[in-house]
């Protein structure tokens, strides 16, 4: 009967899953078309030393080191979880520890000194956020939902660690009474001092408890992902391998305006000649998500929220209502809806709501300076620069929405050929001066 009730729960918790991320699939692909598929073995390079390696973490030495804590845990211990899928199965008891030996009792002890560390990281960054109260994990974007997700998913890891020493605990203590010994470097130690003295039965109902709470735990974790900024765990990879190789400061023209630029600059063109099919923009700029890329798109999924990118943001810095960290969560919360209004009413209708309006203001955008501090600081190469041009360049181009500061600077570059009110032929008088 427990192997039945493990398989039909293991089967329910995968396909949820899979239902969810196929959700994900189909909202980062109402993007538009965008070619990473180049120079593979840099996306690789960078893929391994940001998401594997950690290397943009270390920028700020003491939250990496609480993080890495808990990543290198949350990584290796999935090879413990592939023993309680074979027990869970076949109905065995520590399918591979008798065929391992002493490299078994390595893993295991391995494990559990990663979980304590685990433990000691999920209390620390509990604290930050509630105790401390660090300014950039406590702003107005974060208010609500995005900080009961964040202690969510940390009291979840409490939870999932004590469930695993509860299970290794008990039967540390149920070997030891029958002469023999585990070895585990922490639970030898931490079984005894919790569990001695109690029955047989006792200890197998908690060795019970603890492996199947650990086994609940982790599919309730796996499946609670999608709803949070948690995703990054598993997003980060492929966000990091498309990620953007040319240089920071290099902006991205529309091939329409190109195109339309170098004809007015060959005499030779022809400009009646009819354009290419990919050559023509829908629209100039973007309005709503479905106007920006699907790397733009995958950027918001693989946001964690940690507001690095608003931290090092001077716009928000001075009082801006900028903070680029709330420009990847409004994009993030735009593309859940309006991918669910299309999966309910059809993928060609459309909800009368937008990005630009809806979630994000004229104001912030036009506070943005461009510096790409934010995509400097990112520990997954976001790039919510890309976004609010985009944004920024619908307003321009579509809406002729310029602030004032800027109108008398682009009057003069038309008139002039600078942004300065001189005409070109007195652009020397300044040589001539005593």
């Amino acid at each position: 009967m427990q192997q039945l009730i493990f398989g039909v729960l293991t089967l329910a918790s995968f396909g949820f899953f899979a239902f969810n991320l196929r959700k994900i699939a189909q909202n980062i692909h109402m993007g538009l078309p965008l070619d990473r598929s180049d120079r593979k073995a840099d996306r690789w390079r960078t893929m391994l030393l940001v998401a594997l390696g950690q290397k943009k973490m270390f920028t700020r030495p003491i939250p990496a080191l609480l993080h890495l804590a808990l990543y290198a845990s949350f990584v290796i211990t999935q090879i413990e979880l592939i023993e309680i899928l074979v027990d869970g199965i076949s109905g065995s008891h520590r399918f591979f520890q008798e065929s391992l030996g002493g490299f078994y009792t390595f893993m295991i002890s391995f494990i559990e000194v990663l979980s304590v560390l685990a433990f000691i990281g999920t209390v620390a960054f509990l604290a930050r956020r509630n105790m401390l109260k660090l300014p950039r994990l406590n702003m107005k974007e974060l208010a609500g939902w995005p900080t009961q997700d964040a202690n969510l998913i940390l009291v979840f890891e409490l939870i999932l660690i004590s469930f695993i020493f509860t299970m290794n605990g008990a039967d540390e203590v149920l070997q030891s009474y029958a002469g023999n010994s585990n070895g585990f470097a922490i639970s030898s130690q931490l079984g005894p001092i919790l569990f001695d003295g109690m029955s047989n039965h006792t200890l197998h109902i908690l060795e019970q408890i603890g492996w199947w709470g650990h086994i609940i735990m982790v599919y309730t974790f796996m499946n609670y992902l999608p709803y949070s900024k948690h995703l990054h765990i598993f997003m980060a990879f492929p966000n990091t391998y498309y990620s953007k190789l040319e240089p920071k400061g290099q902006f991205t023209n529309m091939q329409s305006v190109t195109n339309e630029v170098k004809l007015m600059l060959d005499p030779n063109a022809d400009p009646y000649a009819a354009p290419a099919a990919d050559a023509v923009a829908s629209r100039f700029g973007a309005k709503d998500v479905t106007d920006l890329s699907w790397k733009n798109l995958m950027d918001a999924y693989s946001c964690t929220e940690c507001g690095r990118c608003t931290s090092a943001c001077p716009a928000n810095t001075t009082g801006k209502l900028l903070s680029p960290r709330k420009i990847m969560m409004d994009t993030r919360d735009r593309m859940v809806e309006l991918g669910d209004y299309k999966r309910k009413n059809g993928p060609d209708t459309e909800d009368g709501k937008s990005l630009l309006g809806n979630y994000i203001t004229e104001e912030e955008l036009w506070a943005c300076t461009s510096c790409n501090a934010c995509v400097q600081e990112c520990p997954v190469n976001i790039d919510p620069l890309s976004i609010i041009m985009d944004l920024r360049r619908f307003l321009v181009m579509e809406e002729s929405k310029v602030p004032t500061e800027l109108t008398g600077m682009l009057t003069n570059i038309e008139n002039n050929g600078a942004p300065w009110q001189f005409a070109p032929t007195e652009r020397m008088n300044w040589a001539n001066e005593d």
